[in-house]
């Protein structure tokens, strides 16, 4: 059952609107840690000002961040880093209610992949493709429809909405950890990650390493007086694929549904630099998947044991140890405490505002901000339009009625849950 507020909210939703805000979104080529990064948050301030919102758009003291003990790590360079956060100014003693999402996108890869221009989006019947589709202009969209709706209905709100939109989700969460530490918080936050028809409420982790493995210069026609770095490197490949099969017996039920919910793998592989010389260094760069409820250091300790012992069995490298680093992004893994009632009131505001049958639980084996927001003590899940499964490749859509799906379900969950006047 509706209420006449929730109703004159959902009335209020401009589907024409959302779909036209989709393809402004997508337009901007906002990758991670490019100049495009901060021109959207400064189009997006613009957007929650139209809406009536009070804004705050800093510049982030990025040498204080990076150097703050909790930083959660990056890998793209950054001259400059906007946060952007903006509030209903109605409201008294209500919850504040957070919408959040990441402004940065994935560069597009093979160009020639894409059927035209990643950043012009592409319309076919209700689909819409392009870079960010799905990850996550489309769940900005809905937001901003949200806050939209709000303003144009009349409705006044007993406790507060925030938006929070952040840089720096892809490469490790520069963004919500600029947003939280300087002091923005609430009752509890949606996070309109891609999730399919389903509540995410729990992310594992995934930390980035780097593997450097020394082997010993030769002329390859005499390689025998060489130790080859790719030959060294080897058997510790082979001890990883063992570790990842350890690390992944009996996962958590919500995190069960995947083949490999915590997955181990090497993403980058550099070797050699001339083909008629042994190789003398190898570096080996890829992630580890963070257990829920896994202490990261725990994860890190793990894998450098596994590493240490496979030197320890080689009479090279024996001598000659792998050097273990931590670069990049450092994701913990983040959960909505059990038993939270965040979950059922998303599942009655969609039955009552779109209907279907109802939005099953699950975990997600990938990172997001969601373990920040946890982090900092705020009960958060992702619910948000479109597929991941589509989202980082050359097949990036979402469509336009899911979305507008997605922004009705929003509301009404908003409103039942700061109150109205």
């Amino acid at each position: 059952m509706l209420s006449d507020e929730e109703a004159a909210v959902l009335a209020a939703i401009d589907e024409a609107g959302v779909a036209r805000t989709l393809l402004e979104l997508i337009a901007i080529p906002s990758v991670t840690g490019s100049p495009a990064e901060s021109e959207i948050q400064h189009h997006l301030a613009g957007r929650l000002r139209a809406s009536g919102l009070d804004v705050d758009l800093w510049s982030m003291d990025l040498p204080a961040l990076l150097a703050d003990p909790g930083f959660p790590g990056s890998e793209a360079p950054r001259d400059e880093a906007w946060g952007l956060v903006g509030q209903t100014q109605d409201g008294g003693d209500g919850p504040t209610f957070v919408l959040q999402g990441h402004v940065d996108v994935v560069p597009p890869g093979d160009l020639a992949a894409w059927e035209g221009d990643p950043f012009v989006p592409r319309v076919t019947g209700d689909l819409v493709h392009g870079r960010g589709a799905c990850d996550m202009k489309a769940g900005l969209a809905a937001e901003l429809a949200v806050l939209a709706a709000l303003r144009d209905s009349g409705v006044r709100l007993r406790g507060r909405v925030a938006a929070h939109f952040v840089v720096g989700e892809e490469d490790g969460g520069l963004g919500a950890f600029g947003t939280l530490r300087r002091g923005y918080g609430g009752d509890v936050c949606v996070i309109a990650e891609p999730t399919a028809g389903s509540l995410i409420t729990a992310n594992a982790g995934a930390l980035t390493f780097r593997l450097t493995v020394n082997g010993k210069a030769a002329h390859a026609s005499s390689r025998y007086e060489g130790v080859s770095a790719l030959d060294a490197y080897v058997p510790l490949h082979q001890a990883l694929a063992r570790l990842e099969a350890e690390r992944n017996r009996d996962p958590h039920p919500l995190m069960a549904a995947y083949p490999v919910p915590y997955a181990l793998s090497v993403g980058i592989l550099r070797c050699g630099d001339w083909s008629s010389s042994v190789p003398d260094l190898l570096v080996a760069e890829g992630r580890l998947g963070v257990r829920l409820g896994e202490d990261p250091a725990a994860a890190r300790e793990e894998f450098e044991e596994c590493v240490a012992r496979v030197c320890g069995l080689d009479p090279w490298l024996r001598e000659h140890p792998v050097v273990v680093s931590w670069p990049g992004g450092q994701f913990a893994s983040g959960r909505l405490p059990a038993g939270h009632p965040l979950p059922d009131a998303v599942r009655a505001a969609h039955a009552d505002a779109v209907g279907g049958p109802a939005l099953p639980e699950r975990g997600a084996p990938y990172g997001s901000d969601l373990r920040l927001y946890a982090g900092a003590g705020i009960p958060a899940l992702q619910y948000g339009p479109g597929d991941i499964g589509v989202a980082h490749s050359a097949r990036e859509h979402v469509a336009v009625r899911e979305v507008v799906d997605v922004a009705r379900v929003l509301a009404v969950t908003v409103l039942r849950t700061v109150g109205t006047k």
